[in-house]
């Protein structure tokens, strides 16, 4: 059975090096988890969709509330599907840096990302937005 679980976190450090080893720890790991999904960060906030089968999300769900690297973890959609929608992905990647303000305003009062303040749904609308105008990148 699949499933797609969306989080946000607060991200302990910012730096490129740790944002970037936390992806390419993801990409190595997911493929043989059957894991798929994207990353979408800024101001210092993950927010993240993976997509696989019910135990192996789970699973990966429960090392990232053990990660130090991730404070305030906090689930905002899990839901059962019938198909991915970022299975091009390992781990896709997002940099809200580089998306246009106006893009971020659709889904929020402010033009930053507070999955935090928005429904889960939202985030999700948000994340699916980015895929279609591709401002994810990273398919490995």
């Amino acid at each position: 059975m699949l499933v797609r679980l969306l989080y946000a976190s607060r991200v302990a450090d910012t730096s490129r090096q740790a944002i970037e080893t936390i992806l390419a720890q993801s990409r190595e790991h997911n493929p043989s988890n059957g894991i798929t999904g994207v990353l979408c960060y800024g101001d210092g906030i993950f927010l993240q969709a993976i997509e696989g089968g019910r135990s192996a999300v789970n699973a990966l769900y429960g090392q990232i509330l053990r990660d130090p690297r991730h404070r305030q973890v906090e689930l905002l959609y899990y839901q059962e599907i019938t198909e991915r929608r970022f299975g091009g992905w390992t781990m896709g990647q997002a940099n809200l840096s580089k998306i246009n303000h106006s893009t971020l305003l659709k889904y929020s009062e402010r033009p930053a990302l507070d999955p935090y303040a928005v429904s889960g749904e939202v985030s999700l609308a948000l994340l699916e937005e980015l895929m279609a105008t591709a401002s994810i990148i990273g398919r490995a």
